[in-house]
């Protein structure tokens, strides 16, 4: 699905793949990545893509809820917070092919166990994020 129109473009470049650097374009973002020991690297002191990708998600899908919480007129507590994991294997059925699954925990401290759970599936719906991945990866949410 195309954009309407876009109202903001992130620009960032990487070298070196999983042992390089990514810095976005206006230098807010300077990082050394490292692959994990896990996936075959030395596990140094750098970030990796998987763990940028769960910042991004967790930190992007809050976003969404916020916005549902306002266009319901309902109070979302300051203290929400998502623990995002972000998992790489080897995909199934596919020989040589890797690929990610996504589970968030969410904490909405302060509200009825239903309503958030409510929320969460509205903000699923509209987040930028939980679109781009939609029927591409497994996304479990949760809320605890």
């Amino acid at each position: 699905m195309a954009l309407d129109k876009a109202l903001y473009t992130a620009h960032a470049t990487s070298t070196g793949g999983r042992t390089g650097s990514t810095e976005s374009s206006d230098g807010r973002i300077r990082l050394q990545l490292s692959t994990p020991k896990e996936l075959g690297g030395d596990g140094g002191p750098g970030t990796n893509p998987e763990q940028l990708f769960a910042a991004g998600y967790s930190a992007c899908f809050i976003g969404a809820m916020k916005a549902v919480a306002a266009s319901r007129k309902v109070r979302l507590p300051a203290e929400v917070s998502i623990r995002a994991e972000v998992a790489i294997g080897p995909m199934t059925g596919k020989p040589g092919a890797f690929g990610i699954a996504v589970a968030m925990a969410v904490s909405v401290p302060g509200m009825e166990r239903a309503e958030a759970e409510a929320l969460v599936a509205a903000a699923h719906e509209v987040c930028p994020y939980s679109n781009a991945t939609r029927g591409n990866i497994d996304v479990a949410l949760s809320v605890i």
